[in-house]
């Protein structure tokens, strides 16, 4: 809909929604094959521990989130937040970055899916034959129809609206969390103290699990992307943001407990090892001697792949909006539906992309997911320098959930977290750096932004004075600025 000539979306989402929109986006499939490496790899107290360590960096970077997103509640999160602090240009490299954060890994899903049901119906599903082979991986028929078919199926339900959406994710993360749940009690039922040895192993198998633990993470900062289609109080979502992210860290802690408990560590090794195991649901198949039980552990997971695609795809199309409404990208994109009130163009387009990306196979996807994870730590270190800024700069700015103790130390912490998280993708600091090929998406995505970026300014939408770039960011309501 549109208000003075500026493009808006319809505030529907509730408490619940908000809560699941992050918690769903954040836990998607990873853990389920990970979990059981997590406790081979740092032994079951180590992994634990490294997750704890996880969920207090992420803390600090949500602390900024959680003050800036109701100071700010507008569609675009990281964008806005960047283009009060620090200007046009930071807040463009800040939108940019997003974008290949959440692009990137929904793009990932629909291969995911595909995966995930070739795990559930092992030997069953017909292959409707091979394709063509890249990188190593075979692409059959059924690869793509999965992965293309989810893929209109997710944009076609985020086309209708955020309330759709939200209808969908608190469904499936409920799904979710019942199979998680059921498997950590009946693990502590039927499993036994002598599982979980080794507690800890060593030094490097503690690094390796707190390597793969900031990926976990990510997924918090969709709530921002949807601030201004929230309807609950202002001083409420920084609240939920920070309860989503401990969320997030009890339910990794509790899958590497269930995980443990529930298998030797020889056995749970030897599914580690195998390409053809799902760890977790394995382990849980073992504990309760039927392979039914690992089929309802998949299902349970593939919920997460489906709660992961959403949220993705409801914050890569938010930011797109908000960087066509601020005259940062063309002006098409800025298009909201006159009765979903949602950002048409927008979610057409990431939808476009997501729909192609399983024609690159299994294998090529991880770089565009490793390339995601580098623009996500990007936009975590400029958020949290935009709160540093913001509090030196506007003190007395409204700030419905402040963080009231040592405000300015959580701000300079969140900004060496993020340093931190960048410094695992950089061959210098890492044992694990992006690859050259990642590298040069990660540069190709900058190239495209940059040319999209120079047409924008060229075009009558970017030639727009800076009062109407800043009434298009912030509306009528924010010229108390």
């Amino acid at each position: 809909m549109s208000q003075g000539g500026r493009q808006e979306l319809q505030r529907s989402l509730k408490m619940k929604d908000v809560l699941a929109l992050a918690f769903g986006t954040m836990i998607g499939w990873g853990w389920i094959m990970l979990a059981g490496s997590w406790v081979g790899n740092g032994g079951t107290i180590g992994a634990i521990l490294a997750f704890v360590l996880g969920g207090i960096m992420a803390i600090f970077v949500g602390l900024t989130y959680a003050e800036l997103t109701p100071m700010l509640p507008l569609a675009g999160g990281e964008l806005v937040f960047s283009y009060r602090a620090m200007g046009y240009n930071a807040s463009w490299f800040t939108g940019w970055m997003i974008t290949l954060a959440y692009i990137g890994v929904a793009a990932w899903e629909g291969p995911a899916l595909a995966n995930a049901l070739g795990f559930l119906f092992q030997g069953l599903l017909p292959e409707l034959g091979v394709l063509y082979e890249l990188q190593g991986s075979e692409v059959t028929g059924m690869f793509l129809l999965i992965g293309c078919v989810g893929s209109v199926i997710m944009t076609i339900l985020n086309y209708r609206g955020a309330k759709a959406s939200a209808i969908f994710q608190t469904t499936a993360t409920v799904a979710m969390a019942i199979g998680g749940i059921a498997f950590f009690v009946s693990s502590t039922a039927t499993g036994t103290m002598e599982n979980l040895q080794p507690m800890f192993t060593d030094g490097a198998g503690f690094t390796a699990v707190v390597l793969a633990v900031p990926a976990m993470f990510v997924g918090f900062d969709v709530i921002p992307q949807a601030a201004e289609e929230m309807n609950i109080p202002l001083g409420k979502i920084g609240k939920v943001m920070i309860i989503a992210i401990v969320m997030a860290a009890t339910w990794y802690i509790i899958m590497i407990l269930a995980t443990a408990l529930s298998t030797p560590g020889d056995v749970l090794a030897g599914y580690n090892a195998d390409p053809n195991c799902v760890p977790v649901a394995n382990a849980w198949a073992y504990a309760m001697g039927s392979p039914v039980f690992g089929k309802i552990m998949i299902i349970a997971a593939m919920c997460g792949i489906l709660t992961s695609w959403n949220g993705f795809i409801v914050g890569a199309s938010r930011v797109l909006f908000s960087m066509a409404r601020a005259h940062m990208l063309p002006g098409v994109f800025a298009k909201v539906h006159p009765k979903y009130g949602s950002p048409t163009v927008a979610i057409l387009m990431v939808g476009i992309i997501t729909f192609l990306a399983p024609l690159l196979g299994k294998s090529a996807l991880s770089w565009f997911v490793n390339a995601a994870a580098f623009g996500t730590v990007v936009a975590y270190f400029m958020v949290s320098l935009s709160y540093l800024v913001l509090r030196k700069k506007e003190p007395t700015l409204e700030r419905p959930f402040k963080v009231k103790t040592a405000g300015v130390l959580v701000g300079f912490l969140a900004v060496l977290v993020a340093l931190f998280m960048i410094s695992l993708y950089l061959p210098i600091y890492s044992p694990t750096p992006l690859k050259p090929i990642e590298w040069a998406l990660v540069g190709g995505w900058l190239v495209l932004g940059v040319i999209l970026f120079i047409a924008n300014k060229c075009s009558a939408n970017g030639k727009a004075t800076a009062e109407e770039v800043e009434f298009q960011m912030f509306g009528d309501e924010y010229k108390r600025f």
